[in-house]
């Protein structure tokens, strides 16, 4: 006999409880609890998905060579995932909705099944016709892409058995729920189980599988955080629906590097690789404009210049406001904290909005120095000098820290025709210095600003 129990799972977090509560005790949000039914299987029983049991190796036993790829011919992809899809992987790919994360999968789905490759993409938010429609917009057309709509995990398993494909895309995980569970499609329950039952077919059969992910309002993926512990690779698909550039970053990755990102421009055929996307942010930058600053970045392993923009006007308000688009705005507040402290502005009665042109998010530390003179900038109604790059890390004190990977960030500058590289006086020892572009190295601020602002 099976034993059933109730229990409360928060449809945010995966917090459980044995009774309601209105308020979430992990996640702090309200009206999150929903009641669920689990029932226990005898004891003694076994998983039927569950692989047999292998004997334990030692270390030095255990082949090393690297996991087999499959070159998916997109190179922003292959870059993302580390250089390739690896067979029996399965792979998160979240976003906004709307934001092109089918477009991307069924563009993968082609050009892999276009290489010989039997590939399935089963769908349970769009029928058959609706998925056709969208590949006769973005010209897929090959016998090798099988296409079924379905939602039942058992239904699911069924196909995958009768196809038995190389590659395969479930679309989305929200939708699809086991039988054998009471509660709805999309809860904490549904979405770890089926998530954990995909996860066993695809390393029993070396499936390379990807699966879709909704995300909440904060633009996490939606469902418990275990979610993401169970999967090989995370990648989030960014971007403002109203601009045509998307980034495509990993956040987790076992088989590459993390805050890795791939750039893609949404045309009306589908999306298209940005091979330097350097000049793409920086086609609009205005010359001469106070407040402008060209900072370079580094994501994942490659290196970024994006244009910087800052502005700073009277406030109307008690306290005056700090904004920011692209950028951790409690990094500006320090920042313009340190501005008033360390180089004497008086920015109490200003407003400071400070935004990453181009769409694009940055992270690093290695953007203070930049934020700063985007302020300083502004304020004083001085331009900063438009062939200089800005990069380093700013302290409490005032000073400028050294960061890394600077031989990548100065030869992208001088690749775009950049002049003069300001940069961490610490950060210059041991690199080579290249003939056609200016190192200037400062301690604090006020070098620094001196530098751009004067130079």
């Amino acid at each position: 006999m099976t034993k059933s129990k109730t229990k409360f799972a928060c449809q945010e977090c995966g917090y459980e409880s044995p009774k309601w509560m209105g308020k979430c005790p992990g996640c702090h949000n309200w009206n999150t609890m929903v009641e669920e039914t689990i029932t226990k299987a005898p004891a003694g029983g076994r998983d039927r998905g569950m692989p047999v049991k292998q004997k334990a190796l030692p270390l030095t036993d255990i082949d090393s060579q690297e996991e087999a790829r499959l070159d998916t011919t997109i190179g922003e992809l292959n870059r993302v995932l580390g250089g390739g899809l690896v067979l029996g992987s399965l792979v998160l790919v979240g976003g906004d909705p709307g934001i092109g994360k089918s477009t991307l999968l069924l563009q993968t789905c082609f050009t892999l099944a276009h290489q010989g490759h039997k590939v399935l993409y089963i769908s349970g938010e769009e029928s058959v016709k609706q998925i056709k429609m969208r590949a006769d917009r973005l010209g897929v057309q090959t016998p090798n892409l099988l296409v079924v709509t379905e939602t039942d995990l058992e239904v699911i398993e069924e196909q995958i058995n009768q196809v038995d494909p190389f590659v395969m895309v479930v679309d989305s995980i929200q939708t699809v729920f086991h039988p054998a569970i009471t509660s709805a499609a999309g809860s904490v329950a549904q979405v770890r189980e089926t998530t954990a039952h995909l996860l066993r077919i695809a390393k029993s059969k070396n499936i390379a599988t990807f699966i879709v992910g909704h995300v909440t309002k904060e633009g996490a993926i939606a469902g418990p955080r275990m979610l993401e512990h169970m999967v090989d690779a995370v990648l989030y698909f960014e971007g403002e629906r109203h601009h045509t550039f998307r980034i495509l970053r990993a956040v987790k990755n076992r088989f590459g590097s993390t805050n890795e990102i791939g750039i893609f421009e949404m045309k009306e055929k589908g999306l298209e690789e940005v091979v330097n996307p350097s000049e793409i942010f920086l086609a609009e930058r205005p010359v001469g404009v106070a407040g402008s600053t060209v900072v370079a970045s580094i994501e994942g392993t490659r290196p970024v210049l994006v244009e910087l923009q800052a502005l700073v006007s009277p406030t109307s308000f008690v306290t005056p406001r700090r904004m920011a688009t692209g950028v951790d705005h409690q990094r500006v507040a320090m920042i313009t904290a340190v501005l008033e402290k360390r180089v004497g502005l008086m920015l109490q009665s200003q407003d400071a909005y400070v935004n990453v042109a181009g769409g694009v998010r940055l992270d690093e530390p290695a953007i203070d120095l930049a934020i700063a003179v985007s302020i300083v900038s502004s304020f004083r109604d001085h331009p900063a000098n438009p062939h200089d790059v800005v990069f380093g890390e700013i302290g409490l004190t005032g000073e400028v820290r050294g960061v890394s990977r600077v031989e990548q960030r100065i030869r992208e500058a001088a690749k775009l025709g950049f002049k003069r590289v300001i940069m961490p006086e610490k950060s210059m020892r041991g690199i080579e210095k290249p003939a056609d572009i200016e190192l200037i190295g400062v301690k604090n601020i006020e070098e620094a600003l001196d530098a751009v602002l004067r130079g």
